[in-house]
């Protein structure tokens, strides 16, 4: 298969795969990561585009992986690349919990840097924040002690 057309074959597949389960779509997240991970350290940018074109795109194409779940398994390879640390996921009732696999659409996939190594990263939203997701994404990942008017996230 050429490799355009495995992309294009990969990008179908995650398009389908957002409109059957409702998960939004992380990927403009990784494009500012990919950015910071290009100006901060060549050598890891180097290495996530080579996991792009060498592993995720023939795995989600070919249909060997899920195509969301193994696009969040990107994002976490990302954060990982930019921050080392641990990924996690916080439920609707706000809770937090270990990353495991699959991930729930519902759940708000969180990377969070070892030390003190700056803010968490996003790696995935559900559809829909609830309040307490809403207040997790606000303090851990904005800094913001004080929830503002509810809007849904953008990369920012």
């Amino acid at each position: 298969m050429s490799k355009n057309t495995a992309q294009e074959q990969a990008d179908r597949a995650f398009a389908e795969a957002l409109r059957v389960s409702g998960a939004r779509d992380p990927r403009e997240f990784y494009r500012d990561r990919l950015r910071e991970l290009k100006a901060a350290d060549p050598d890891a940018y180097d290495k996530a585009v080579a996991y792009y074109g060498g592993t995720l795109i023939p795995e989600v194409a070919s249909g060997a992986s899920d195509p969301v779940q193994a696009w969040l398994g990107y994002g976490c390879r990302l954060a990982d690349w930019t921050a080392p640390g641990q990924p996690v996921t916080v439920d609707v009732s706000g809770r937090r919990h270990p990353c495991t696999w699959p991930v729930p659409v519902d759940h708000l996939l969180l990377h969070i840097p070892s030390g003190k190594r700056g803010r968490a990263l996003v790696v995935g939203l559900p559809p829909e924040l609830s309040p307490a997701q809403w207040a997790t994404y606000e303090l851990l990942v904005r800094g913001r002690l004080r929830l503002r008017e509810q809007s849904q996230p953008t990369p920012a």
